[in-house]
């Protein structure tokens, strides 16, 4: 069970994260998780190229140390790169120490100031430490491409449905969601562009909200 669009009530209890970038310009902050994989990144840069839009790629370390020229090729395109953890470990289920040393051992590749708990998940310790070295970047609207019982048409319908100017939204370069990807993706920019929003990268300067 997950829902679209992260409750006002959720975010505000959770004040120190980033969870959109409030201001008054059509803006979207699109990001992809779980990359960077030969089979569907490079796809994706090609697309998000031909709308001149940038991203931000949450980097699994395990995935991007097999890459290094996809990881390079995000940032060359102007897109941001963040910390997914290594192993793309659940923070509720591994101790404090164990999370640690597998978000530092991504952090050595991809040597970023913003993080993302994989499943979103992380515990209160693990919060307040990673708090105090990153910006935890969390998310307003999830496309949902990674559930395959969910329907193509249908994820890029939520994003439509519930994005607004300053929304993060989810999108994951991933085996398991490139079939929806790939249909939500292009549908995304292409319905957005049209009324004028831009797509920007993430950058440790945004004010949180």
């Amino acid at each position: 069970m997950y829902l679209t669009r992260t409750p006002r009530a959720v975010q505000a209890l959770f004040k120190g994260l980033t969870w959109s970038i409030p201001g008054p310009e059509k803006v979207l902050y699109l990001t992809f998780d779980d990359g960077p994989i030969p089979e569907v990144t490079p796809w994706v840069l090609d697309t998000l190229a031909s709308f001149d839009a940038k991203a931000t790629f949450f980097c699994v370390g395990r995935n991007a140390e097999k890459n290094p020229e996809l990881l390079a090729r995000i940032r060359q395109e102007g897109h941001m790169v963040g910390n997914h953890t290594f192993d793309h470990v659940r923070g509720r289920s591994t101790s404090l120490r164990g999370y640690l040393r597998d978000t530092l051992k991504c952090q050595a590749i991809t040597g970023t100031t913003l993080f993302r708990p994989p499943y979103g998940s992380l515990t209160l310790p693990q919060l307040r430490v990673l708090g105090s070295h990153f910006t935890i970047v969390m998310w307003d609207v999830l496309s949902g491409d990674f559930d395959r019982q969910r329907g193509s048409s249908s994820c890029l319908r939520k994003v439509i449905d519930h994005a607004r100017p300053g929304s993060i939204v989810v999108f994951h370069d991933s085996l398991k969601a490139e079939e929806r990807l790939r249909y939500a993706l292009p549908g995304t920019l292409a319905h957005f562009a049209e009324r004028g929003y831009r797509f920007k990268a993430l950058g440790a300067g945004e004010r949180k909200a």
